[in-house]
């Protein structure tokens, strides 16, 4: 049984080609204002939110932009 203190955090990663909408998902979901641009190359570091849903809270980590996985 897990204990309420040791709960584990959903984490949804955002990942994909630079200039398509990540940054902006992220802002919606967690409501931050992170900078945004209609170019390539605005996210350089991944940040990190939370959102709530239903009872519980998820994580999402905003991944700058590669072309190839």
């Amino acid at each position: 049984m897990v204990r309420p203190s040791e709960q584990i955090v959903p984490t949804i990663a955002l990942g994909g080609n630079p200039n398509c909408g990540k940054s902006a998902l992220f802002n919606a979901l967690t409501g931050i204002r992170q900078k945004t641009g209609n170019w390539p190359g605005v996210t350089v570091d991944r940040k990190e939110g939370r959102f709530r849903l239903n009872d519980g809270e998820v994580r999402v980590i905003d991944l700058p932009g590669i072309y190839s996985l």
